[in-house]
């Protein structure tokens, strides 16, 4: 008899390897075509013209990303994890937040920091702050929601991760943070990390030039896929969604559309460069300053390959306490934002 169990094994596989936001991209412009194909034009030419206007900035911050990574500069946090503790978490929120290395690229780096003993603050300063800023995100949102948006958000990343982990450290004792690690945290990153030293002239070396190409198309790739389709959902969101509606949820100058936004940023972000477009068009349609500002906070924190990086070396109470700085520091964030904007 054959073993019905093992049939859906195929296609799954095939589900995996399947580019998610290539299916709902095609998807979109489906059901688009089917339902409202008069409006298909206007909205695949907006998209267009949103992305050809971001195209200098993606292509800057991918030349940005393949240098530093060609370069090996992930080697330049070896030494930020040493030293007094206040000291470690402030350094490994600067680092977070101005560093070009998400937290799942470095999470072998990590795990090796926590396995010999670093102090927790200091690591989590530096997750808080790692998904939220970087050169490429900062060039983005800076050409997109405009330069003071983008050192707001690099401030905020930066003072999220010193909450956080001047939080830690004062409740280190605590059972919620003794004994974080996990029986078997994971030795590997989804980036492919790994250790190189840092040669800021890597054009010298056939195998820096070699990385340089191939971080450079990758993250082409990526950047601009997201972007295509988070400028679609923008077009989408302008066209069929009120502004007044806009206005009335997250808009106004209360605290509610700013916790409002910090508990749903949460949950329903998609990606930190995607995020950029939808928060310009829901801020032309009436989102208060503020509310973006714990959105994206909110959200960069919480996104899938960040949460996971968490996730696969702490134990869930440490991972609790991980989303829960960044709900209150995104609240934080926003009302300080709206109160300066």
């Amino acid at each position: 008899m054959t073993d019905l169990s093992q049939s859906p094994a195929p296609a799954l596989r095939l589900w995996r390897r399947t580019d998610k936001v290539a299916v709902a991209f095609i998807a979109i412009l489906a059901i688009l075509a089917a339902t409202d194909p008069s409006a298909l034009p206007a909205i695949v030419g907006e998209m267009l013209a949103s992305f050809a206007g971001t195209l200098p900035f993606i292509l800057l911050a991918v030349a940005a990303i393949a240098s530093m990574r060609a370069a090996g500069a992930e080697r330049l946090l070896d030494g930020a994890f040493v030293g007094h503790e206040v000291r470690m978490i402030a350094i490994g929120a600067l680092a977070g937040g101005l560093s070009p290395f998400c937290s799942c690229q470095v999470i072998p780096f990590i795990a090796a920091l926590l396995a010999a003993g670093a102090p927790l603050s200091a690591v989590m300063a530096f997750w808080l702050a790692s998904p939220l800023m970087d050169p490429a995100m900062f060039t983005i949102t800076a050409g997109t929601l405009g330069l003071d948006f983008a050192i707001g958000k690099t401030v905020a990343a930066v003072g999220l991760g010193l909450f956080g982990g001047l939080a830690v450290m004062a409740f280190a004792r605590t059972p919620v943070f003794a004994d974080p690690l996990r029986e078997q945290p994971a030795r590997r990153g989804c980036c492919g990390a790994k250790k190189a030293t840092t040669r800021w002239r890597f054009w010298q070396e056939a195998e820096r030039r070699q990385v340089f190409a191939r971080e450079a198309g990758s993250n082409l790739l990526f950047l601009g896929k997201w972007l295509l389709f988070a400028y679609l959902l923008q077009a989408l969101l302008i066209r069929y969604v009120p502004a007044d509606l806009i206005a009335t949820v997250i808009g106004g100058d209360g605290p509610g559309p700013v916790i409002l936004a910090a508990l749903v940023g949460a949950p329903a972000y998609l990606n930190g460069y995607a995020a950029v477009p939808l928060i310009e068009g829901l801020l032309a349609q009436g989102m208060s300053q503020g509310a973006a500002m714990a959105f994206m906070i909110a959200g960069g924190v919480s996104c899938i390959p960040a949460a996971v990086a968490v996730w696969a070396l702490v134990k869930p109470r440490v991972f609790a306490a991980y989303l829960g700085f960044a709900v209150v520091g995104a609240m934080l964030a926003g009302f300080a934002w709206g109160a300066l904007t």
